[in-house]
């Protein structure tokens, strides 16, 4: 297997249900990847070196997941200069929200791109990171442009009940 480009990680596998929407997006488009349990909370030191360890293992991008307090995201955003890409996980006591609110309050200088809570957030992130490697390799650039124009296709496909 390639070495990976994009690393998918989360708080725990409980978020694989959300997170494995990013992962299904990267295998889509032929994009090398890693996805692994980091906990920022139980875990800290493997959070840190993961984060420190990005850049010089050829990581492009971080989607990182997080319920509840959510600090995984913000986190490794602190201890690596690759971008991270925060996904709200949904979570039991407040749908999703107190993730959001977490990963979204970032301060000043340590950057998150935030998606959406959830399954659409994860593989919206997903598509991101196609994005982002596309302004450097052709062939994510023409996969994501037939992608958008499937999507397209759909759109105008669709037809609506007679009233």
């Amino acid at each position: 297997m390639k070495k990976p480009v994009v690393g998918v990680v989360m708080g725990s596998n409980s978020d694989w249900k959300v997170m494995s929407q990013a992962v299904e997006i990267l295998k889509e488009f032929g994009v090398p990847h890693e996805a692994r349990v980091v906990s920022a909370h139980r875990t800290p030191d493997l959070l840190y070196d993961y984060a420190e360890q990005a850049a010089e293992r050829g990581l492009q991008c971080i989607i990182a997941g997080a319920g509840g307090a959510a600090h995984l995201p913000g986190m490794l955003a602190a201890k690596t200069i690759v971008p991270v890409l925060g996904v709200p996980v949904t979570s039991r006591a407040l749908k999703g929200l107190d993730s959001l609110l977490s990963i979204v309050q970032m301060p000043k200088g340590i950057p998150v791109a935030t998606f959406a809570i959830g399954e659409a957030g994860a593989a919206n992130a997903g598509l991101f990171a196609v994005s982002m490697l596309a302004r450097q390799e052709d062939r994510y650039a023409r996969k994501l442009e037939t992608f958008r124009k499937k999507q397209r296709t759909k759109v105008r496909a669709m037809k609506l009940p007679k009233v």
